[in-house]
């Protein structure tokens, strides 16, 4: 049985990568990868995935259509909280005063926070509350392209 279950969690864990990284999302997997994506000048969207239900059924979705806008992100990263610790927490200092979170997205610019969309902000949400959420702070802070 435990066989089956990691053979189970390992198929889920690839599903929601692939989710993620089909919707434009550069994956960080180690600590220097994400040093050197958050250095990038512009704005970076920051995706934090997991395996959990509002990670499928409202961040994942709501990370795909909300880039479809005038305004969105230079640069879109995801790492994989309970998967890619080491990259989570590297992105995670990044995001000071808020709590570790996942799913949420952090968005910054020249690698300073601006905003961030904490899970109490996505779980019990609709995808769609979730990327009015997004847009709104990309017409903060993102460029029209």
């Amino acid at each position: 049985m435990s066989m089956d279950f990691n053979i189970f969690m390992n198929d889920v864990v690839r599903q929601a990568r692939e989710e993620i990284t089909s919707a434009g999302y550069q994956e960080l997997k180690t600590p220097e990868e994400v040093e050197e994506a958050l250095a990038k000048k512009g704005t970076t969207l920051v995706m934090i995935n997991s395996v959990c239900g509002c990670a499928g059924g409202i961040a994942r979705p709501a990370a795909a259509y909300s880039i479809h806008y005038d305004k969105r992100p230079d640069h879109l990263v995801t790492v994989f909280a309970g998967q890619d610790k080491d990259a989570t927490e590297k992105a995670r200092s990044y995001f000071t005063n808020f709590p570790p979170s996942s799913p949420s997205f952090a968005l910054l610019k020249d690698g300073e926070i601006c905003s961030m969309v904490e899970r109490h902000q996505i779980e019990g949400h609709s995808p769609a509350d979730v990327v009015a959420k997004l847009q709104q702070e990309f017409d903060k802070y993102c460029e029209e392209i």
